[in-house]
Order: C-alpha cells, then sequence, then structure tokens
C-alpha cells in the first residue's frame, strides 16, 4: 500500500520547471550609476535567481555586485563546482546586468587548521590567485569586476587577525597579475574598505582613511584597477559634510583625497555597499521616507558631484530568507518579492 502511495504521489506531482534565461534584455535607465548588492549566494532555486535579477532590471539599476565563495566551489584537487556561479552569471548577463564579484572565505584546505572561514594568510595567497584567475577566465565578457575579498580593515572580515594593510597589500600582489593574465579585461578591485572610527591599536580593525594611507605606503597602488568602498549613511542626510571623526555618506570624498594625495586620480571608486535602514528601533536606522528621500538625493549628489565613482551599489536588494533583524530594512524586496516603497520609488525615478 505505501508502495502504491508513493506511485500516485509521485504521480500527481507536477513536472519540474524548466528555467532558461530566456531573451537577451537591456536595463533602461536615466541613472547608470545605480546598482545593487543581489545577495543570490544561498539561492539554490533557479526561478528565484532569474526574478530577483528581473526586478534588478525593471528597477533600472545596470550593476549588481555578487558574493561567490571561494569556499563553496574549489575543491584541494583543484576541481570547481561551476553550477551556481554559471546560474547568477548566464542570468545577469540575459538581463542586460554588469556583474561586481566579491570573492572571498577560504575553503578549509586552504588555510591553518581550526582557522575561520575568513582567514587568509601567505600560504593561501596562491591559491586564491588560481581560483579568482579561473574565475575571470571563466566569466570573460560576462563580469565586469573583481572584489579581493571583503572589509580586510576590520579583524572579523580578516579572520580575526591583526588588520594590517601590509598583509593585504601582499594578497594584490599575488592575485592581480594572476587574473589580469587570465582575462586582461577583467578590472581588479582592491578593498572593499569598512567605514569605521576604530583607533590606533584597535583589536577589532583600522580606521579606513589610515589603512587606505598604509595601503600606499606598502606599494599596493599597480595591483588595484579601482577601489571598492562602503558608504552607509546611518542617520545622516547624504548631503552632510564630511569629518575624520564622522561616519557618513560623504567619507568618500576622504578617501578620495588620499588616492589624490598619492598621486592615484585616475583609479575610480566603486561604491560595492551604500544606503540607509529603516528598522523602527535601531538607534542608526531613520524613518521610512526619510529613507526613500536620502537614497535618492545620494544618487543625485554622486552623479552630480563625484565623476571619480563608477557605481553605486544600495544594500541589499533581496535575502533569501528574513534575518528577522534590523539587517531586513536595508532590502528593497521581500524573500517573498514583495517591493518595500522604495523599490517603486527607485524604479519610478529611473526612469523619469
Amino acid at each position: 500500500m505505501l508502495f502504491l502511495l508513493f506511485l500516485v504521489i509521485s504521480w500527481l506531482q507536477p513536472p519540474p520547471v524548466l528555467v532558461t534565461p530566456g531573451p537577451q534584455q537591456v536595463v533602461e535607465t536615466r541613472h547608470p550609476i545605480l546598482g545593487a548588492h543581489t545577495r543570490l549566494t544561498d539561492e539554490v532555486e533557479p526561478w528565484k535567481v532569474q526574478r530577483t535579477l528581473q526586478m534588478v532590471r525593471e528597477m533600472g539599476a545596470p550593476w549588481i555586485v555578487e558574493f561567490f565563495p571561494w569556499a563553496y566551489y574549489h575543491a584541494r584537487d583543484g576541481g570547481i563546482a561551476w553550477q551556481h556561479p554559471d546560474l547568477v552569471v548566464e542570468h545577469a548577463a540575459a538581463q542586460g546586468l554588469k556583474v561586481i564579484a566579491r570573492i572571498g572565505l577560504t575553503p578549509e584546505w586552504a588555510r591553518p587548521k581550526d582557522t575561520p572561514l575568513n582567514y587568509l594568510d601567505e600560504s593561501g595567497y596562491d591559491d586564491f590567485a588560481a581560483f579568482a584567475a579561473a574565475f575571470a577566465a571563466r566569466y570573460r565578457g560576462r563580469v565586469q569586476a573583481i572584489v579581493v575579498g571583503n572589509e580586510p580593515n576590520l579583524s572579523y572580515e580578516w579572520g580575526y587577525r591583526e588588520t594590517t594593510a601590509t598583509d593585504y597589500a601582499g594578497l594584490l600582489r599575488v592575485v592581480y597579475p594572476a587574473v589580469k593574465a587570465a582575462n586582461p579585461e577583467m578590472i581588479v578591485l582592491g578593498g572593499a574598505l569598512a567605514p569605521t572610527l576604530e583607533p590606533p591599536g584597535s583589536p577589532w580593525g583600522t580606521n579606513d582613511l589610515i589603512y587606505l594611507e598604509q595601503l600606499y605606503t606598502a606599494g599596493a597602488a599597480p595591483y588595484f584597477d579601482g577601489l571598492a568602498v562602503h558608504a552607509y549613511g546611518l542617520t545622516f542626510p547624504p548631503e552632510a559634510e564630511p569629518g575624520p571623526e564622522i561616519l557618513n555618506f560623504r567619507r568618500v570624498e576622504l578617501l578620495r583625497e588620499i588616492m589624490v594625495a598619492n598621486g592615484d586620480a585616475e583609479t575610480k571608486i566603486y561604491i560595492t555597499e551604500t544606503g540607509w535602514n529603516d528598522h523602527p528601533r535601531w538607534t542608526r536606522a531613520v524613518r521610512p521616507g526619510q529613507r526613500i528621500a536620502y537614497t535618492l538625493d545620494a544618487i543625485r549628489y554622486a552623479e552630480a558631484n563625484w565623476p571619480y565613482v563608477e557605481v553605486l551599489a544600495l544594500w541589499a536588494f533581496r535575502y533569501p530568507a528574513p534575518s528577522r533583524s534590523y539587517m531586513d530594512y536595508y532590502t528593497l524586496v521581500s524573500p517573498e518579492f514583495v517591493p518595500r516603497p522604495i523599490y517603486d520609488e527607485l524604479r519610478a525615478f529611473a526612469a523619469d
């Protein structure tokens, strides 16, 4: 009887839906600087990947930033599981989106025993470079840029170690030539630097302004084509004046001053995370209406005043599942694909 019941249930189940990329699309927008951090890393259903990227295009954002964890794909024997990256990149290309790929997290076999996923030292630099080069070669023409790691000036993102710019410069020195040899067209981004006011000697991280200056001192300039940074507004409006002791949207200008002072004025900045939060109880959040106004004004401000900024990617477009924390109030679309009011306003803004 159980066997017959299984057969009946199997017969009643609909066949799996075949999700194909479909015809080539074009992003229509009045604001080509606009982007979104899509967070498809843990999204396993192809139709959800496709729907997410369709909604990004329909919002009028030509750019996405997506995380491709090295630890998820690369085996000790050199084999690489390309299925999920292929899925994301293929659908992004079909939607006419430009992709910035953030690569990070170290496989267990490429780091010392009993170290966390974010730990990467010199013993793993060549392995990381090999994966980055293979990624760059495979997605030539479909991925525009690679971010080497993420927020290396924070101890958490650097394997809970001291954050030294010299170490990160060493990583760039190994990765950059490997990627360029595999795909000369690939843009290699250094960073992305986290805005932080940690004092000298802090175990938690290094002030991003100090860290960038140290990167130049360490000779890193020839090993990145662009600088990826994060620029959160917190409770400040986008036009608020920047200052070394303030974390706000225009802190980007202070980073730019350091680049210019080091003879690096031709290098573009890629803002791979930015935005405001409208959680009703988080002390660093704003009201929903303020969030919308600040976001649109930030895009206008960047377009009018920052010719050196290539992209402004909002964190975050959608999570596959709710985090049940204040982080959910950064999103533009719910896990069920219900647009939040800010999504509709951005879509109208991009078409205006």
